[in-house]
């Protein structure tokens, strides 16, 4: 595994936005790892967006797609700890915690995640810019 990815990057690429979308599938052969926390963030906005089935389609996709993280409690507090310092959503602090405790490469294209200051990890835009 080599990198991580966050709720932004799975939807870009389930969307097919570019450039996005083609660096994520660069990267699908070694199974990224993404939190559940995100997972849950992509299964809220499909299901808004295409209804209960089309979600749960999706998450089952994405389970054999992805290497799904479980936080554990010194994860969960270590989000805490990045979300008292910086003023970013929840679901991105454990994108960045979870990307740090394996030392990979956050791929994002959220600007709370790629304009974070002292993040925990290496955070690539993917939106090229």
């Amino acid at each position: 595994m080599s990198a991580c990815l966050d709720a932004w990057a799975i939807l870009a690429w389930l969307d097919g936005d570019q450039p996005a979308a083609t660096r994520v599938e660069r990267v699908l052969a070694e199974r990224p790892v993404v939190s559940w926390i995100n997972l849950v963030e992509v299964y809220y906005r499909v299901e808004r967006d295409h209804g209960r089935a089309a979600a749960d389609d999706v998450l089952s996709a994405l389970r054999a797609t992805f290497a799904p993280d479980l936080p554990g409690t010194a994860r969960m507090v270590e989000a805490a700890r990045l979300k008292a310092r910086a003023s970013i959503a929840l679901g991105d602090c454990f994108a960045a915690v979870t990307a740090a405790a394996h030392g990979l490469t956050l791929l994002t294209g959220d600007p709370e995640l790629v304009d974070l200051d002292d993040p925990p990890c290496l955070v690539v835009d993917l939106r090229g810019r």
